[in-house]
């Protein structure tokens, strides 16, 4: 070993050593303080405007979803729109969430494409309800919906795999989830039963706008709730 490798492995043993040492002594410390730190993070939001039912682009929450996704499409600093995080629960109730990105939306739901043998996809045929939750930072916006799934057509599924680049499609068929892909890959659709709107507000008095469909014997208190499109209702919920 030459003279100056001897000197460069002494140099890095002693850094690592003298690592090992503070994390030893000042570990506890170190964590108490990012423990105090991450309880005082908060960001006072500063929207410009409010968000209540005046302003509204519609009476039912599939247009209101399209104004803000298009809003959050324009946004330079939005990265992707469409990741939304899934939350599911099959029969073991342990609720799960990851990130998937919206692939469509009309008045009847909002689609997306994975693995039917994947967790996700097992624990949406054991039950078949899903939250979806839409956050675009920049905007100080949040959309959450719940509602019932279903599965799409094969033949939608099939388009859209067709559709895909093909590295992706490459990428599909050797994955170990899927080795048949008209059967194990395809479109899940989101049927809503609610829908809310957030919009961030400074001191924590943020804007919340509900829309659900309501109960078949369901006495609506006119004072609250209010008579939408379609045989939606809405309600301004507490911040």
């Amino acid at each position: 070993m030459s003279a100056s490798s001897f000197r460069f492995c002494r140099t890095s043993i002693k850094t690592v050593l003298r690592t090992a040492e503070i994390s030893r002594r000042f570990g506890g410390f170190t964590a108490m303080l990012r423990k105090q730190d991450v309880a005082a993070m908060r960001m006072d939001y500063k929207t410009p405007i409010g968000f209540d039912e005046t302003d509204l682009v519609a009476k039912e929450p599939f247009q209101q979803f399209d104004a803000w996704f298009r809003e959050a499409t324009k946004a330079y600093n939005v990265g992707e729109a469409n990741a939304m995080v899934l939350s599911t629960c099959g029969r073991d109730c342990r609720p799960t969430a990851r990130v998937v990105l919206l692939k469509g939306y009309d008045n009847t739901g909002f689609t997306f494409f994975t693995n039917y043998n994947s967790r996700k996809g097992e624990q949406l045929n054991e039950n078949p309800y899903a939250c979806l939750l839409f956050y675009w930072h920049p905007l100080h916006r949040q959309v959450k919906i719940e509602g019932r799934v279903e599965k799409m057509s094969d033949e939608q599924s099939e388009e859209y795999f067709h559709s895909r680049p093909r590295p992706s499609q490459l990428g599909a068929i050797v994955s170990h989830q899927s080795s048949v892909i008209a059967s194990r890959k395809g479109w899940f659709k989101v049927i809503p039963d609610k829908v809310e709107f957030w919009q961030g507000q400074s001191s924590r008095l943020h804007d919340r706008i509900m829309f659900r469909k309501p109960g078949p014997d369901e006495v609506l208190d006119e004072n609250l709730t209010k008579k939408g499109a379609d045989g939606w209702v809405y309600e301004r919920l507490s911040p």
